[in-house]
């Protein structure tokens, strides 16, 4: 009886890695594993294998010409001459004039892509002409507000033309109590368009039964805003601040083009570039750069977790809502019956 089952029983057939290959499904997995392992393969050699040795040369006394075998070791050495250096903690605390201005930025952002997102005469032409400055290259932008800033150029003149004397006009790219400030504005000219637009797509894909359903209860603008318009575009707002924040740790172009770092404006790009191609303090350079990674780090963490203690309540809000839009659906439908009813009799 065994025996007889045995020979029932279908003999397996042996792999042949060739004939499978030539396969319909051999085919589909090698392509899908070809996509996978180039753009992994690349990854790794011109980012997580450069971001290892950046992370071991952190940790070493070295240049950029010092041979392997005479490069010393200085453990932490290097991590706490960071926080210890005032150029380096001086850079870092003046990343919260830029942390304040991505602020602003976005509140500002907020607020013209909330008007915009509506039926505005011009609309299409304000959101380009505040989206153009982001198109713009970054080396431009710090040539142009370098002759914007400079004394007795442009935009002194235009203050001049609006009354203010000449003599008594800060120098704004000088003056330490406000060329940082001078600098923030810039960036701020240059990105606010950019997540502007984000709004704008974010608000325009709400449901507009939602804003009917609120006038029903009675909501004004700023009602709408805050229950409809905020909890929709959540996830837009948590990204942008992400972005924000983060690129203003980094700030680099603006400072470097306009100021080159002087009079106390050098971030801490600017100063980890010094460091690094000019001062040849490779090993410091690379520790400051580990430093700001977990910086952005931590901020996006703690980033989310605000965002997720400030709508907490935002998805039972939606649903609200969304019960109401249902009911509004339903009394038109009710509605549109009797009118068909009434139209047969």
């Amino acid at each position: 009886m065994a025996a007889t089952v045995a020979k029932v029983k279908k003999e397996k057939k042996p792999f042949h890695f060739m004939q499978w290959a030539k396969s319909r499904k051999g085919q589909q997995v090698l392509i899908c594993v070809a996509f996978m392992v180039i753009p992994l393969l690349l990854l790794f050699t011109f980012t997580y294998l450069p971001f290892g040795e950046m992370v071991r040369f952190s940790f070493y006394d070295m240049k950029y010409s010092t041979p392997a075998d005479k490069r010393e070791f200085v453990g932490w050495e290097n991590y706490i001459d960071v926080f210890r250096r005032d150029d380096c903690f001086g850079a870092l605390k003046l990343s919260l004039y830029y942390v304040v201005g991505a602020l602003i930025q976005l509140a500002l952002a907020l607020y013209l892509a909330t008007i915009l997102s509506f039926k505005v005469k011009g609309g299409n032409f304000f959101k380009g002409l505040m989206f153009f400055p982001y198109l713009i290259s970054g080396i431009a932008i710090g040539f142009i507000f370098k002759f914007f800033y400079t004394r007795g150029f442009v935009f002194d003149t235009v203050l001049q033309w609006l009354g203010f004397e000449l003599e008594n006009l800060p120098y704004w790219l000088r003056d330490q109590s406000i060329n940082n400030w001078s600098l923030v504005a810039t960036s701020v000219w240059r990105y606010f368009g950019q997540n502007m637009v984000l709004f704008i797509g974010a608000i325009m894909s709400v449901d507009a039964d939602l804003y009917e359903a609120a006038e029903l209860d009675g909501a004004n603008k700023f009602q709408q805003f805050r229950h409809i318009i905020l909890p929709s575009i959540k996830t837009i707002v948590t990204l942008n601040v992400i972005l924000s924040i983060t690129g203003s740790l980094s700030a680099f172009e603006q400072p470097y083009v306009i100021t080159d770092g002087a009079n106390g404006t050098g971030t801490y790009f600017v100063i980890m570039n010094e460091l690094a191609h000019t001062s040849q303090k490779v090993g410091l350079a690379s520790a400051m750069a580990v430093v700001l990674l977990l910086i952005i780090f931590a901020c996006t963490i703690l980033q989310k977790l605000f965002f997720k203690y400030i709508f907490r309540d935002a998805e039972s809000e939606d649903e609200s809502y969304k019960a109401k839009r249902a009911r509004l659906k339903a009394e038109k439908a009710a509605l549109r019956a009797e009118k068909a009813k009434k139209g047969v009799a």
